[in-house]
């Protein structure tokens, strides 16, 4: 377990046994705890922020989460806080081009390195107005601010379909944190910016916001979810078709959007496989990362500053050994390694990782295959699905791993899945 995660779960531990708190929830459903009493073994914001459901200590279990009710007390019980992201898809087809307007001399989009900047180009390009119907959507909030007084339902993983029979949680004027907020004569929508690539979020980032401004404003509010990577814009709009229950959170809509050129043919694939000569595998452990939407995301980051196991495990929601995946699929690719320094022992970026993302979308992307191609496996399996026209099936990707002797056997079917994931990233590529 990584340094930050393991140092949060034996805190945890430690005050799950000093007020019993699992017998607690048991007896009574809920168990509320105060930031002093969290205080004892470490600083309450640190020990509550869980953005996803990986991130949440090992002493919670598949069940337990925490909310915050006030601003010095949080309430546990076995809720269910989350909620899964649709499979990420940057199909051309799925695609919105947008553009920034030429008079802005002081915006590149080739420098968007938070959420803040992500929001403020999103809005400038006109990306926020497209996708919601609107015209002139204005930032009128941001920052941290009250939640206000208001109660709610929440699942606790029984009949998740009704509010029927759940806790009821009572909030007030906890903190709550807006990464941006815009309004026109018609709507007002509440931003929640990350750029880092997870499978679920925190549904509190958008309830609260929205719980908040709901009872101060008479104009319908749309919340929107947005991640930035790999120079996609991915906004997903949701709504809440029931105010008092935090799980009836339901996708309204969702749209990827980009500044760039995004077209790439079968002709360019093919150009690229021909065009790549394969290389001896190098001595790396093969691949078990499924998603290569989260192998670009990590590069970007390690672009950005040298990660620490423990802190790329806490910026996706990782435990440290998913970490260890995603560095080694990375350094596979020749993107990354580890050197120590006096901090310790740390991921970084290497120059090839710096010269490919210095490039446009579309030439990055023929990048990223050219390097998967550069692997036999994998050079081998894209010709089948020439002839094929389709993904391999997994026992096929298995068969061929073996042949190829590329990991040991008790490891084939599980990092068979990794090889189709990667594979389906290539051809979600495709304009046709």
């Amino acid at each position: 377990m990584c340094a930050i995660m393991s140092l949060i779960d034996e805190k945890w531990e430690i005050l799950f046994d000093k007020y019993r708190i699992e017998h607690e929830i048991k007896k009574n459903g809920l168990f509320y705890i105060t930031a002093e009493q969290i205080r004892e073994v470490k600083e309450p914001r640190l020990m509550t922020k869980f953005d996803t459901r990986e991130s949440l200590p090992r002493v919670f279990g598949k069940k337990i989460s925490v909310l915050p009710v006030t601003r010095g007390k949080y309430v546990l019980g076995e809720f269910d806080l989350y909620q899964e992201f649709p499979e990420a898809v940057s199909d051309i087809r799925q695609m919105t081009g947008a553009k920034i307007p030429d008079y802005f001399e002081t915006v590149t989009i080739h420098d968007i390195r938070s959420e803040a900047i992500a929001i403020n180009i999103m809005n400038i390009a006109g990306i926020l107005d497209d996708f919601l119907g609107e015209r002139d959507m204005v930032q009128t909030i941001s920052g941290r601010m009250g939640s206000g007084n208001f109660d709610f339902y929440v699942s606790d993983f029984q009949r998740p379909e009704t509010k029927e029979g759940k806790p009821r949680i009572s909030v007030n004027n906890s903190q709550v944190e807006i990464d941006g907020g815009f309004e026109n004569k018609n709507v007002c929508s509440i931003i929640e910016g990350k750029n880092v690539v997870h499978s679920n979020f925190l549904i509190r980032q958008l309830y609260y916001p929205v719980r908040l401004w709901e009872r101060k404003i008479e104009k319908p509010i749309r919340p929107v979810f947005m991640v930035y990577s790999n120079n996609i814009f991915r906004l997903l709009e949701y709504e809440f078709t029931d105010m008092q229950y935090y799980n009836s959170l339901k996708l309204v809509q969702e749209r990827n959007y980009s500044l760039e050129d995004v077209e790439i043919t079968m002709e360019d694939l093919c150009d690229a496989w021909r065009k790549t000569k394969v290389k001896p595998e190098p001595d790396v452990t093969f691949i078990q990362a499924d998603s290569f939407y989260k192998v670009i995301s990590l590069v970007e980051n390690l672009n950005e500053s040298p990660m620490t196991a423990a802190e790329i495990a806490d910026l996706f929601g990782f435990r440290e050994r998913q970490s260890d995946y995603y560095f080694n699929a990375c350094r596979y690719l020749g993107l990354a390694q580890k050197y120590a320094d006096e901090e310790g022992v740390k991921a970084h970026i290497t120059p090839l990782g710096r010269k490919l993302l210095k490039m446009r979308y579309r030439e990055r992307q023929l990048e990223y295959v050219r390097l998967i191609f550069e692997h036999q496996i994998f050079h081998e399996l894209f010709e089948t699905m020439l002839w094929t026209k389709n993904v391999p099936e997994k026992n096929h990707i298995a068969d061929k791993m073996r042949k190829l002797r590329v990991c040991g056997e008790s490891l084939v079917d599980r990092r068979a899945s990794s090889v189709r994931g990667w594979l389906y990233w290539i051809l979600s590529l495709l304009a046709n």
